[in-house]
């Protein structure tokens, strides 16, 4: 297995911290502390696979804390890595599980459903590499159905009848791969897209049974299917679909044939352990001292469960054991009324790595407007473009939004940059409501504009509350 590890770092571009920091600045505007510990802590992992077997398996993965307000990038920061890594990522709200023994979600749920996700990006990964030859099969199969084989006529006692019917099943043989070759030719060309055929499909529906154990629910819904899928055989139906649709099916079928399911798990696992990153959100609300009555349920009981996941422990998944040694966890929290150090000393101690970030300025807010791939404002002019409209939106009406923006956080709940969502919105409603209508296709939005569609509602501090 850590052979398969070593084989597998070479084929993916490893990235320098400075070049991670780069790509997380294309889509994150500032935070700057924040992007340098999550690029050393993806760097790390490829320096441990570099490191000697004896002593790779003793480097513990550099978690990290980050505490800032919401909105200001903890959770885009933790995805963007994810994606750059390739890796199975996984985003859970601390305060969906409670402790063991009371209801609701158990920790360790959080493991399962990354090896989940595991399994599906490398069944894509097999899916890819089988597609030209499962396309090729798909391709064979819908062809026999437009052109069945001729079934084999009976055969007479008379010699002549026999000779005469050799020479008809000749004939034929040498006039099909013609026929066949010109279907092809129109199948590919999309001349018969428009035609129907009938599929016979597998009917996977089956009822949901639900049984609550110790090992999980997940695990026993699991375990049902497959023991009630094993004992009745599979049902077939008839569809009339088009020719797409059929490719399609066909496809997917043949491409679940030539899969190997068991090297699919065996990687999955591998890159759960190796490559798992999860986020847990909301860290701070399951923090706090213990209650004067009692140790508090919700908090420190979430804590202990939580404990042994993160310091590495072996979970039990449909999958098989997935140890949860070197999974990269992330923590986030706003942290404004309890810290991180009101968590349990030993999850303090997995978390070495802390970071703060910066509450948003209204210099961010116009650099958010304007600069990431994904830019607010990038956004509503590719979607009112569908409609022939051209949205321009002037530098004053730019600097005035961010400043609203600004403004409503200041004076309500800060919520990051999620103001400039509802701020937008808002400016841009009428403008969407009207645009198939609209005969003048240029919108120019200035500053007068923002300021007419905006100031009353600044300034009615009520309905600021609800609208904006």
């Amino acid at each position: 297995m850590e052979k398969a590890v070593e084989e597998e770092a070479p084929r993916q571009k490893v990235l320098t911290p400075r070049e991670i920091v780069c790509e997380l600045d294309k889509y994150i505007i500032g935070q700057d502390q924040a992007k340098r510990s999550v690029a050393i802590a993806l760097r790390n992992r490829w320096r441990r696979q570099q490191v000697a077997p004896d002593l790779r398996d003793e480097i513990a993965p550099k978690n990290i804390i980050m505490m800032g307000p919401t909105g200001v990038g903890k959770t885009e920061i933790a995805r963007r890595l994810a994606r750059l890594a390739n890796s199975p990522f996984l985003k859970v709200e601390a305060t969906k599980f409670t402790e063991v023994g009371y209801v609701g979600r158990d920790v360790e749920s959080m493991v399962r459903d990354l090896s989940e996700l595991a399994v599906n990006m490398a069944k894509k990964d097999e899916q890819e590499i089988v597609e030209s030859k499962a396309a090729e099969l798909a391709e064979e199969r819908l062809l026999d159905i437009l052109l069945p084989k001729k079934s084999e006529e009976t055969q007479e006692d008379e010699e002549g009848e026999k000779e005469r019917i050799l020479e008809v099943v000749k004939s034929d043989r040498d006039g099909i791969p013609s026929t066949r070759d010109k279907l092809r030719r129109m199948l590919r060309s999309g001349k018969m897209d428009k035609r129907y055929v009938d599929l016979e499909v597998t009917n996977s529906n089956m009822p949901m049974v639900e049984i609550f154990s110790s090992a999980g629910m997940e695990e026993m819904e699991f375990n049902v299917k497959e023991i009630f899928g094993n004992m009745f055989p599979q049902k077939k139906k008839k569809r009339r679909v088009k020719i797409p649709e059929a490719m399609e099916i066909l496809f997917q079928e043949e491409s679940q044939r030539l899969i190997d399911m068991d090297k699919v798990v065996e990687k999955a696992v591998r890159i759960t352990e190796q490559n798992g990153i999860i986020f847990l959100d909301e860290l701070d609300k399951v923090a706090g001292k213990e209650s004067s009555h009692g140790p508090d349920v919700s908090r420190e009981g979430v804590q202990r469960d939580l404990l042994p996941i993160v310091e590495g422990s072996t979970v039990a998944t449909k999958y098989g054991m997935v140890k949860t040694d070197h999974i990269l966890f992330i923590a986030a929290g706003a942290f404004n009324v309890s810290k991180p150090s009101d968590l349990l000393p030993e999850l303090q101690g997995r978390f070495p790595i802390r970071v703060e970030l910066d509450s948003l300025t209204m210099e961010d807010f116009i650099r958010i407007l304007l600069e990431p791939k994904n830019a607010l404002i990038t956004q509503y002019k590719a979607l009112l473009a569908t409609e022939g409209i051209d949205l321009i939106f002037e530098d004053q009406a730019v600097n005035s939004i961010a400043e609203m923006a600004s403004k409503v956080n200041d004076r309500m709940e800060n919520i990051g940059a999620r103001r400039l969502h509802t701020v937008m919105e808002k400016l841009v409603d009428e403008i969407s409501f009207d645009a198939p209508d609209l005969t003048e296709k240029t919108v120019t939005i200035d500053k007068a504009y923002v300021v007419e569609k905006l100031e009353d509602i600044l300034e009615d501090e009520n309905l600021s509350r609800y609208i904006l």
